[in-house]
């Protein structure tokens, strides 16, 4: 069966100081340029049925750095909104609503944006997946998006609730790999860091 390979973006210095980045639209850092031409290695030399990234900088520059050619931007890749949470850490915001807040069971709150519930990114990831699992009789599909919305397309591709995507850690940079086990979909690769790893097997 085709492949569905996954490329998060390189590094920010947002991501680098671990904000929560969703519709800011952060560049990449010159460690994300370099994990994003790293990429090339892993996903460069893959031919692709259909080819997908989020319209957002950080993600197109890093598709483009990696390799890719023509690719296509598609709105519901962009990163979750995470509302009166954008740009702020977990440790700050732990310090105002409690040691127990996570990302992955809070309430959002608005901010300079409206701000999105998880199931809301869960039913963006898996519309997307309805256009991925339709290209994949072509051959394989890349996705390069962001950290939670890859992390959480995941889950949906598992056939898990969207919550299961903070036990799939996902670094900037990170290749990963869909695929297909005797009918069940599986994960064949992840979260390969591209400096090290010399090519998808």
């Amino acid at each position: 069966m085709a492949e569905v390979v996954l490329l998060r973006h390189g590094e920010t210095e947002w991501s680098r100081q671990r904000k929560h980045t969703g519709r800011t639209d952060v560049p990449l850092s010159t460690k994300g340029e370099e994990q994003a031409r790293h990429g090339a290695r892993l996903v460069g030399s893959r031919q692709f049925s259909l080819a997908l990234v989020s319209p957002l900088l950080r993600a197109r520059h890093t598709a483009e750095l990696a390799g890719l050619g023509s690719v296509m931007a598609d709105e519901r890749l962009r990163e979750w909104d995470y509302g009166g949470y954008e740009g702020l850490t977990t440790d700050q915001i732990r310090s105002a609503e409690g040691p127990g807040w996570s990302i992955w069971t809070a309430a959002i709150p608005p901010g300079t944006s409206p701000g999105e519930s998880l199931e809301d990114v869960y039913s963006r990831a898996a519309s997307v997946l309805v256009r991925i699992r339709g290209a994949l009789s072509q051959g394989d599909v890349v996705v390069v998006a962001h950290g939670h919305l890859l992390r959480i397309l995941t889950a949906c591709w598992l056939g898990l609730p969207p919550a299961a995507g903070a036990d799939l850690i996902l670094d900037p940079g990170s290749v990963s790999v869909l695929g297909d086990e005797h009918g069940h979909p599986a994960i064949n690769r992840w979260n390969l860091d591209p400096t090290v790893t010399e090519r998808l097997t």
